[in-house]
């Protein structure tokens, strides 16, 4: 059986450290969907469709790589697309702090669905979405 992983996000922007996670998880996964959820309480920095196009352009070698966006409860999206695992990166204990109370959630709501983290590789670990929208506005 095919092990496919999403890997949800914002992705506003999507940083060499989502792509770290991304080459890594491949270690591990048969096929990783990216894919870009739409949040209505967030003003996004960079519309869903320019990260859509920059994200395939940085895979476009991959063919077991997807880029996607969604509306959908992220488990909702991962059983619909035969996702059974979730691909998260950790930069420090705060990220575990929030991610873990997601991945509950998540399981809650499709049992099936395993979450998987990575831990940031230290070249990347100081990257944040957040600082390269500073650094770039």
């Amino acid at each position: 059986m095919k092990k496919i992983a999403l890997f949800p996000g914002s992705f506003d922007p999507f940083t060499k450290g989502h792509e770290d996670i991304v080459l890594r998880g491949l270690k591990i996964f048969d096929e990783i969907i990216i894919a870009i959820g739409y949040n209505s309480r967030k003003k996004r920095y960079f519309e869903i469709e320019y990260m859509l196009e920059k994200i395939k352009s940085c895979f476009v070698d991959y063919d077991n790589i997807k880029v996607d966006k969604y509306e959908a409860l992220t488990a909702v999206y991962a059983d619909k697309h035969d996702a059974d695992y979730l691909l998260r990166g950790l930069r420090n204990t705060t990220d575990f702090e929030y991610e873990n109370s997601i991945a509950m959630v998540n399981k809650d709501l499709y049992d099936g669905l395993e979450t998987v983290f990575l831990i940031t590789s230290p070249a990347h670990a100081f990257i944040s979405s957040s600082i390269v929208r500073e650094v770039h506005g």
